[in-house]
């Protein structure tokens, strides 16, 4: 990535953009300006947005909490699968027509934040394709103002979704997509239900593959465990010859994986691979964090010796199990074999790895507060945290 100076003069944030079938069908990103003062270059922020969103990746939804900056946005050209946010009450501003007319015509889709104060001038209505309101400032219920029912008029997003069943309910009051990480508290032995069913045949196979790897049997008995669920054995591939891993000649088989990479390299991805095996719809936002959980903790452990990061690898895959399979983290890692490091992490948020995990629950939770304290800790700059995401998201998309 080349050098652009808006990176260190931003915290970037990221979450889900999910539809009703609780598919993540984009990547919502959030700028907050470090200095409420900040020149900020549009220009950087739309190469930013190029280089690490490129077509193929999918749409990015851009949330800039810069007047200034999103002013500048509007009234730029950005490429099509570029996604923006518009508070109301810019909309509502009649030297604001013409520029979101024209980005509305430019291809991007544009959603319309908050509730307007004053009526939506008729001609910009159609420009945008949805509403996004506040999850805990919806008043469904209440008669609305009739600036509030112009804006009925438009299917709406929630936003602020923090679990499954706030989740749940917003679609069953009829919104077309929420915005947020429906990730519900952590498991332990107390709330503890019975198991997803729907993850345990795939979560038995991997379980198994995990364990051979780490005793490093013979590639034979890896293949006929392979076998028994061949849905696996292709994720995995598919997992092994995606771009991000880089990789210049492509994989056929499991067996030609291990001769070219190792077991060590394979355990990283069949991790990966846990984290994503379950067949509960609900459960895609939760396993779209844990891929990138996953990749970015690895980023930010920068140049540090490749063990580390495959370990600070693990502890983001791990770090969301206990609510994919709705058991206690601790019973999880007892199946499986992770260092002292891993454990004290996910199991005692203690250890040196925590850190990392702190910085990338502040980066989700897009808290500007919480970015700071948690890059003071890791001893890291805004520009470096940044990078790093930047690289763990381009990755995670090419991943898919």
């Amino acid at each position: 990535m080349r050098d652009i100076a808006i990176l260190g003069q931003v915290a970037l944030g990221y979450s889900p953009f999910i539809d009703v079938k609780r598919n993540v069908t984009a990547t919502r990103l959030t700028v907050f300006p470090l200095k409420s003062d900040s020149v900020l270059n549009v220009s950087e922020l739309l190469l930013l947005i190029e280089e690490a969103w490129p077509a193929e990746c999918g749409p990015v939804l851009l949330n800039v909490a810069s007047e200034t900056l999103l002013h500048d946005l509007i009234s730029s050209q950005p490429s099509a699968n570029v996604m923006v946010e518009i508070p109301a009450f810019m909309a509502c501003d009649p030297v604001n027509l013409s520029a979101i007319s024209a980005l509305h015509t430019n291809g991007n889709i544009l959603l319309l934040k908050g509730r307007p104060l004053s009526p939506l001038p008729r001609d910009l209505l159609p420009c945008f394709k949805y509403a996004i309101i506040d999850f805990l400032d919806d008043r469904r219920f209440i008669e609305p103002t009739p600036e509030q029912g112009a804006l009925r008029v438009l299917p709406h997003v929630q936003d602020g979704v923090r679990n499954v069943a706030d989740m749940e309910l917003s679609f069953s009051r009829g919104a077309s997509a929420v915005v947020g990480w429906p990730i519900d508290e952590p498991i332990t032995r107390e709330n503890a239900v019975r198991p997803r069913a729907g993850a345990q045949t795939d979560l038995q196979v991997v379980l198994e593959l995990i364990g051979l790897v780490d005793r490093e049997e013979p590639i034979e008995k890896i293949e006929q465990t392979l076998k028994r669920d061949p849905t696996v054995a292709f994720k995995l591939l598919k997992y092994i010859n995606s771009s991000a891993f880089g990789l210049r000649v492509e994989i056929a088989s499991f067996r030609q994986a291990v001769m070219m990479m190792g077991y060590q390299r394979i355990k990283r991805w069949l991790a990966l691979l846990l984290a994503t095996a379950s067949r509960d719809p609900n459960l895609k936002p939760l396993m779209f964090g844990a891929v990138r959980r996953g990749l970015l903790m690895e980023e930010l452990a920068g140049s540090d010796t490749e063990e580390v990061r495959n370990e600070v690898f693990i502890c983001g895959v791990f770090s969301l199990l206990d609510r994919i399979f709705q058991q206690p983290i601790e019973a999880l890692l007892k199946t499986l074999s992770v260092s002292e490091r891993v454990h004290q992490t996910l199991v005692e948020e203690t250890g040196p790895y925590h850190p990392y995990l702190e910085m990338v629950r502040a980066i989700e939770a897009a808290a500007l507060y919480d970015f700071r304290q948690a890059a003071a800790k890791l001893l890291l700059s805004v520009e470096d945290i940044n990078r790093a995401q930047i690289r763990a998201l381009t990755a995670a998309a090419r991943v898919g």
